[in-house]
């Protein structure tokens, strides 16, 4: 299936510099099934909840990445106690989370988010419930990140926000001092520029002695709804499932019922998200990739999938709960809008596609692990690609590509878009292939194993067909 095998390249590199990842080339069509670990965004949704909740809960088949492990240590700084113990995941160990106490804490606590948005976000409400101070930083280009509005948001509610010189703080670093207690009620907020900071006073407003009416009003451009609305739609099903009362009935409004979090027992669906980058070497091959446990139904956005799929010519089915996807005979261009964190993976597959395509509504991504938009046109440029910016989103047209080194920048997402297209490109090498362990660990295993898989037919004119 491969003529390389995906090891570290031979030439030196400079001191310091992440190492390259030979990406495989795929000489026939992949067969192969496959199946992801755990959500990300249901795992640490989920892990938030439970350190709020009014008893013990437990996370089944949650995701054990370096994203979720943030999260744990996080919520364990604050007071939680969280523990592996033993599970039916084919990924890892369950979590059992005895919530945060109410009791005055000592120390300061010392969160590092990371590279996370979830931490970097969802934790300062929490931190505010805390009695005592909670000191935020992450790595260096989470400085970079979009943080302000939580920060304004938490003042508005009476939270006390300050950075390291004592001064008022518009990004990581920052220290949240909690008093125990958060009045709540209406707020105004400008969530252009991330849902996250919508799901994070969702998550805590019930906690909230008045509750918490939560209203987004764009600066920019009155009216205009948050992006990635399917996120925001996944925390109010969540809430709604731990007896959380929210009612988003008017568009840009989002009213939380003060009052108690249940403690549950929930298992985790896959990461549909991270599916992505393996259904679409279903497409970069013409071949088949089936995804089994794909839910009939989910928030995730990642079920988006299957439209997309369809759109760019593959044939798409679930059936019995695998999903299956086969590639056609060529990869169509077309328009997307709102693709949210699946731009990367689809920016992958437009690049091999033999019309123009324009991906529109994505123009947060500019405020991602990296400016996702800038990088996706370097990166796809640099392989003799034709991609270009516009003031939402991108255009991609069909060039002939070339091998060459893609940048990952320390996104999991470009690592993992290299992938794809190293599949159908000689000589593409991922740098720091690595950084894909933010959301999922193993990913150049998984990716190895993939293509591993023979059919059958195969196995049987090899002879290795037992009988």
């Amino acid at each position: 299936m491969t003529g390389t095998t995906p090891t570290a390249a031979a030439h030196p590199l400079p001191a310091g510099t992440p190492p390259l990842w030979r990406a495989p080339f795929a000489d026939r069509p992949v067969d192969a099934t496959v199946t992801v670990p755990g959500s990300k965004s249901l795992t640490n949704r989920y892990l938030v909840l439970a350190a709020l909740a009014d008893g013990p809960s437990r996370l089944r088949a949650p995701l054990h990445s370096r994203d979720s492990a943030l999260m744990i240590e996080a919520l364990r700084q604050l007071g939680a106690t969280i523990t592996e113990v033993p599970g039916d995941g084919a990924f890892g160990p369950d979590l059992a989370v005895t919530p945060i106490s109410t009791e005055p804490s000592g120390a300061p606590a010392a969160i590092d988010c990371g590279l996370a948005g979830t931490v970097m976000r969802f934790v300062p409400p929490v931190a505010a419930l805390r009695r005592g101070a909670s000191l935020f930083d992450g790595d260096p280009h989470a400085r970079k990140r979009p943080m302000g509005t939580i920060i304004e948001a938490l003042a508005g509610l009476g939270v006390a926000v300050s950075a390291p010189d004592g001064g008022s703080a518009s990004s990581l670093p920052f220290t949240v001092q909690g008093t125990g207690e958060v009045r709540g009620g209406h707020l105004v907020i400008d969530a252009s520029a991330s849902s996250q900071f919508v799901s994070a006073l969702l998550l805590a407003g019930a906690r909230f002695t008045d509750g918490l009416h939560l209203e987004h009003r764009s600066t920019e451009y009155p009216g205009k709804p948050v992006p990635s609305l399917d996120h925001i739609n996944m925390t109010v099903a969540v809430l709604r499932g731990v007896g959380v009362g929210v009612d988003d009935s008017v568009p840009n409004h989002w009213v939380v019922s003060p009052g108690l979090i249940r403690a549950f027992d929930q298992r985790i669906e896959q990461d549909l998200s991270n599916a992505g980058p393996f259904l679409a070497a279903a497409l970069a091959t013409r071949g088949t990739v089936r995804i089994p446990n794909w839910p009939a139904e989910t928030t995730q956005v990642g079920d988006l999938w299957r439209g997309i799929l369809t759109a760019m010519g593959a044939a798409v089915t679930l059936t019995d709960g695998t999903l299956t996807v086969t590639g056609g005979a060529e990869i169509k261009g077309a328009d997307f809008d709102e693709t949210s964190e699946l731009a990367p993976t689809v920016a992958a597959l437009c690049a091999l596609a033999t019309g123009p395509s324009r991906l529109t509504g994505i123009a947060h991504l500019r405020g991602h692990e990296t400016d996702r938009l800038a990088a996706l046109v370097a990166e796809i440029n640099r392989l003799g690609g034709d991609a270009e910016e516009t003031g939402d989103g991108l255009v991609i047209r069909p060039a002939p590509l070339r091998g060459g080194i893609v940048h990952s920048y320390a996104d999991h997402r470009m690592a993992t878009a290299g992938a794809i297209l190293g599949l159908a490109v000689p000589g593409v090498e991922v740098e720091d292939i690595a950084t894909t362990a933010k959301t999922m660990p193993d990913f150049p295993q998984l990716w190895e194993a993939m293509l591993a898989q023979r059919t059958a037919a195969e196995k049987d004119s090899a002879g290795g067909t037992q009988h």
